[in-house]
C-alpha cells in the first residue's frame, strides 16, 4: 500500500485544480475544462488503485507531527468509508467538470467555476480522509468557505448573495459549535486522533461531559446536513449554477454531516441520547420535506426539498444504528447520489433550453426534450423507490430497519410515519415528470418554444448515472453488495460483521407492502391534488409557524442587525479619544483577572539596587511625560516630546544590553515622529476642542489607575520566581539557528512562521492603503481635498539634501540587513530604513 497516495489525492485538486486548470483559460476554454477533468478524474483513480486493499479490511495510514504538543497532527487514513466517499466526490466531480463546460455561457467564467469547484472537491476529500479532529474541522470549515462563493458564484444578484449568505450563516455556526464538540471530546479522550477516538466509547460515553459533547456534534452534523430546523438554508442555496446544485447537494457537501455522523458512529451507537435524537430528527426531516417538496413552484426549489427529504432518510438509519441500518445507510447515499445527481443535471437542462425553472411554465416539453424526459423518468423512478431501481432496494431496506428496530405502538408510529413520506416521495416524483414533460400542451407557457435536446456531452454523466440506478437495481449483489458490506464493518469497527445479501426479490412481507401503499398511494395522492390539469397551490410554511427555521433565522437576524448598529452607535463616535478610553478599560479588565486568581503580593526575588544611570533615565521620562500633558494643547511640541520619550525609551534599552530593540525603537521613533508631523499638516486650523471639567477628571483617574496598575503588575512580575526559556535560545542559537544574534535567530529561525505571517499582514496592509489611495486618484481626489490649507513645497536644500542622503540610506539599510545574523540589526530595522529612503 502506497502511503503517500493520501496527502497526494487532496494536494491534486488544491494546488494544481485552483492554479494551473485558471492559468489554461489563456490557450482555450476546452482546455480550461479537459485540465478540470483530468485532475478530478485522476483523484477517482488513484483511489481506486486502493480499493482492493481497503475493501479487504485495511486502512491506510499516512502521519506527520504538526503541533504535537497540542495533539494536532496531519494525520491522514482511509478505510472503507472514507474510500466510498471519496470515490463519491471525485467521481461525480469528474462528471459535474464535463456538465459545467457545457451548461455555462461564453460570458461567464469557467475557469472560475472550475477553480472554485476544485477547492472545494480538495475541501470535500480532506474531510473524508482527516485522521486527526482539528485536521477534518479545517477541512470542514474549508468546506463552508467555498460552498459559500460557489453559491454567490453569480454575486450580481440579490438571491444569490442572500442565498450564499444564509448557508455561510447556518454552515459557520454549526461549524463553531462542531469545534466545541471536538475541544471537548479531545479532552475526554486525551487525543485528537480519530482512529485512536474510534476505540474509546466506554471512556466516553461515562465521561460527565459526553451529553455536551454529544450535542455539539449533532449540532455541527444537522447543520450541515440541512435537517430540521436548519433545513431552509439548502434551497435558498438553489441560487447557485446547477452544476454546484448537482454537485454540493447531492453526492458532497450535504453528505459531510453524514460522514460525520457515520465516522463517529463507534463511539456514539449504544447511547440512548443519541439514538432518540438522531432518529427522531431524520424521520421528522425526511416526512415535512417531502411534504415540503410536492407543492413546490421551482424545478431545483422541489429537488432541493427532496433532497432534504433523503438525508433525514440516511439520518434516520444512522440513528437506528443497528448492522442493517448500517447498511441501508450506506447504500442510500450511494444511491442517493447517482439519482439526485442525474436529477439536478437534467433540470439545468431543461432550465439551460426552456429558459425556465417554474413549473407554472413548464409543461408538455416531452416532444421538444425527449432523451432528457426518458433520462428523467428513470432516474425520478429510482428517486420514488420503483421496483427494479436502486432506490427501492434501499428504500425497502429502510422500511425493514425500522421495523426490526421499533416494537409496539412505536414501530406502527414510525412505520406509519416512513410510509407517509414514501407516499410523498411518489408524488414530488411524478409531479416532476409529469408537471414537466406531460402536463399541458406542448410548451404551451415555455419562454423558449424552440427548445430542442443540448449536445450529447451535456447529458453524457446523467446517461452515466442513470445507467447506474439500473444495473446495480437490477444487479445489486453483483455491483454493490461487496462495497457495502465492507463500508458498513469499516463504520461499525466490526470487521467479522456478516454482511447484508443485496437483492431485488425478498418475498412478500411488510416493507414490500409499505413499498406498494407507497406506490400506489403517492399516484393516488399527486392526481387527487390535481385540478384542471394543474395541482392545487398549498402552502405549508405557516403551519410551522415558528418552528420553521427560516423564521428563526430571520428573527436573528433582524434583532443582530439592530443589536449591532446600537453598539456600532454607542462606540464608533469618530473620536479617537473614546477609542482609547474603551481599549484602556478591557485592557484593565483582563489584566486584572490574574490578580484576582493569584493575590496583590509580591514575591521572594531580592531587590537590587537602582544605577544613577536608571534614575537619570526615569527622571528624564517622567519629566518628558509631564510636558508633553502641559504643551498637549500645542500639536507640534506635543509630537517632539513624545519622540523624546521614544528616544529614552531606546537610553533604557542601550542600558540594558538590547542593541537590537535599541535600534529598533529609536527607528521606530524616528519613523512615527516624521509621520506625525506629516499629518499635522493635514489637520485644519482650529482651536482643538476644549474637555469640561468633569471628563478631564474622569480620564485622569482613568490614566492615573491604569499607570499604577501596569506599574504594579510590572512590579509583581519581577519580583516573583519564574521559569524562562531564553537560556534555551541562547544555548541553542549557533549550534540550531547558525547565528550569534540571539534576537535575530528567534525571529528568522525559531519563530520564522510568525514572522512571516507578521509580514504577510503588513503586505496585506500596505496593499489594501494602495489600493484606497489608488480608488481615490481614479475619482479625481487627493488625500488633502477639502482641508483649510495644503502641503508647503519642500524646501530647495532639502530637497538636494534628499536626493544624497536617501540612496545611502538604501545602503546603509542593505549593510545592516546582511550583519542581522550576527550583529545587531536584521530585516526590520533594514526594511524601516528603505521604507524611509
Amino acid at each position: 500500500m502506497d502511503t503517500s497516495v493520501l496527502p497526494l489525492i487532496i494536494l491534486v485538486p488544491l494546488i494544481l485544480g485552483t492554479t494551473l486548470v485558471p492559468a489554461l483559460q489563456r490557450i482555450s476554454r476546452g482546455m480550461t475544462a479537459l485540465g478540470a477533468i483530468g485532475i478530478s478524474l485522476c483523484c477517482f483513480l488513484l483511489l481506486l488503485s486502493q480499493a482492493t486493499s481497503v475493501l479487504q479490511g485495511n486502512s491506510i495510514v499516512q502521519h506527520w507531527d504538526w503541533l504535537p504538543q497540542a495533539g494536532i497532527h496531519l494525520s491522514f487514513r482511509l478505510d472503507a468509508l472514507g474510500l466510498m466517499f471519496a470515490l463519491l466526490i471525485s467521481g461525480i466531480g469528474t462528471l459535474i467538470m464535463i456538465y459545467a463546460y457545457y451548461y455555462l455561457s461564453a460570458k461567464n467564467s469557467l475557469a472560475k467555476l472550475y477553480q472554485l469547484l476544485m477547492l472545494f472537491m480538495a475541501a470535500m476529500l480532506g474531510i473524508s480522509l482527516s485522521n486527526n479532529l482539528m485536521l477534518l474541522l479545517v477541512f470542514w470549515e474549508l468546506t463552508s468557505i467555498s460552498s459559500f462563493l460557489l453559491v454567490g458564484y453569480w454575486s450580481q444578484y440579490e438571491v444569490a448573495q442572500r442565498g450564499a449568505r444564509m448557508a455561510l450563516t447556518i454552515t459557520g455556526m454549526g461549524g463553531l459549535a462542531l469545534l466545541a464538540g471536538f475541544i471537548l471530546l479531545g479532552h475526554i479522550a486525551g487525543t485528537y486522533q480519530i482512529d485512536q477516538l474510534l476505540h474509546m466509547k466506554e471512556q466516553i460515553q461515562q465521561h460527565s461531559f459526553f451529553v455536551p459533547t454529544l450535542l455539539l456534534i449533532l449540532l455541527g452534523a444537522f447543520t450541515k446536513s440541512a435537517q430540521f430546523p436548519f433545513h431552509f438554508w439548502l434551497p435558498n442555496a438553489m441560487a447557485a449554477p446547477t452544476p454546484v446544485s448537482a454537485y454540493l447537494h447531492s453526492a458532497t457537501m450535504v453528505k459531510a454531516g453524514i460522514f460525520l455522523l457515520a465516522r463517529f458512529a463507534p463511539i456514539f451507537i449504544g447511547a440512548a441520547l443519541y439514538h432518540n435524537i438522531v432518529t427522531f430528527v431524520g424521520l421528522f426531516t425526511l416526512c415535512i420535506a417531502a411534504a415540503f417538496a410536492i407543492f413546490k413552484e421551482d424545478l431545483k426549489g422541489l429537488l432541493a426539498y427532496s433532497t432534504i427529504s433523503h438525508l433525514g432518510l440516511i439520518v434516520c438509519l444512522l440513528g437506528i444504528g443497528s448492522p442493517l441500518a448500517m447498511a441501508a445507510a450506506v447504500f442510500h447515499i450511494i444511491n442517493h447520489a447517482t439519482f439526485k445527481a442525474a436529477l439536478f443535471m437534467l433540470a439545468g437542462v431543461v432550465d439551460h433550453e426552456t429558459e425556465t425553472r417554474d413549473l407554472r411554465k413548464l409543461s408538455g416539453i416531452w416532444q421538444l426534450l425527449p432523451f432528457t424526459a426518458t433520462l428523467t423518468m428513470i432516474t425520478a423512478a429510482s428517486m420514488a423507490g420503483v421496483p427494479l431501481s436502486n432506490g427501492f432496494i434501499s428504500k425497502e431496506m429502510f422500511f425493514t430497519a425500522l421495523l426490526e428496530n421499533f416494537s409496539g405502538s412505536a414501530m406502527i408510529l414510525a412505520a406509519g410515519v416512513a410510509t407517509l413520506a414514501g407516499i410523498f416521495a411518489v408524488s414530488y416524483s411524478i409531479r416532476l415528470v409529469h408537471g414537466v414533460f406531460f402536463d399541458g400542451k406542448v410548451g404551451e407557457h415555455v419562454p423558449n418554444k424552440q427548445a430542442h435536446e443540448p449536445p450529447f456531452g451535456m447529458h453524457l454523466p446523467a446517461v452515466i448515472l442513470a445507467a447506474l440506478c439500473i444495473l446495480v437495481g437490477l444487479l445489486p449483489a453483483l455491483l454493490a453488495e461487496n462495497l457495502v458490506n465492507s463500508v458498513t464493518r469499516a463504520s461499525m469497527l466490526q470487521p467479522q460483521l456478516e454482511g447484508v445479501h443485496l437483492a431485488i426479490w425478498h418475498g412478500i412481507n411488510a416493507p414490500l407492502l409499505m413499498s406498494l401503499i407507497a406506490l400506489i398511494g403517492g399516484t393516488l395522492f399527486y392526481f387527487a391534488l390535481t385540478k384542471d390539469g394543474r395541482l392545487r397551490k398549498i402552502d405549508l410554511d405557516p403551519a410551522l409557524g415558528i418552528f420553521q427555521g427560516k423564521i428563526l433565522f430571520d428573527l436573528f437576524l433582524k434583532h443582530l442587525l439592530i443589536t449591532s448598529r446600537k453598539i456600532k452607535q454607542r462606540t464608533e463616535t469618530g473620536s479617537l479619544q473614546s477609542y482609547l478610553l474603551w481599549i484602556v478599560l478591557f485592557s484593565m479588565f483582563m489584566l486584572s483577572l490574574p490578580l484576582v486568581n493569584q493575590g496583590l503580593s509580591t514575591g521572594t526575588r531580592e531587590l537590587t539596587h537602582a544605577p544613577w544611570v536608571a534614575i537619570v533615565l526615569w527622571l528624564t521620562l517622567f519629566s518628558a511625560c509631564w510636558m508633553m500633558l502641559w504643551f498637549h494643547h500645542e500639536r507640534i511640541k506635543a509630537v517632539l516630546i513624545s519622540g523624546a520619550v521614544g528616544l529614552v525609551v531606546t537610553m533604557v534599552f542601550v542600558t540594558l544590553s538590547a542593541p537590537d530593540l535599541a535600534l529598533t525603537q529609536i527607528t521606530v521613533d524616528v519613523v512615527t515622529t516624521v509621520l506625525l508631523l506629516m499629518s499635522l499638516s493635514l489637520l485644519p486650523q482650529l482651536t482643538p476642542y476644549e474637555s469640561s471639567r468633569s471628563r478631564r477628571w474622569r480620564d485622569a483617574s482613568i490614566a492615573i489607575a491604569a499607570g499604577v496598575g501596569i506599574g504594579w503588575i510590572s512590579w509583581l512580575i519581577l519580583t516573583r520566581e519564574h521559569n524562562s526559556i531564553s537560556w534555551f535560545f541562547m544555548q541553542q542559537s549557533i549550534p540550531l539557528g547558525g547565528g550569534s544574534n540571539v534576537v535575530n535567530v528567534i525571529l528568522v529561525d525559531f519563530r520564522g512562521f510568525d514572522t512571516f505571517g507578521e509580514i504577510t499582514v503588513l503586505g496585506i496592509a500596505a496593499i489594501g492603503a494602495l489600493c484606497l489611495m489608488d480608488g481615490m486618484r481614479a475619482h479625481g481626489t487627493t488625500i488633502t481635498e477639502g482641508l483649510s490649507y495644503r502641503f508647503n513645497p519642500s524646501p530647495l536644500m532639502l530637497r538636494i539634501s534628499a536626493s544624497w542622503v536617501l540612496p545611502l540610506a538604501l545602503v546603509v539599510s542593505l549593510y545592516i540587513f546582511m550583519r542581522g545574523h550576527n550583529y545587531p540589526g536584521g530585516g526590520f530595522i533594514a526594511g524601516l530604513i528603505t521604507a524611509m529612503a
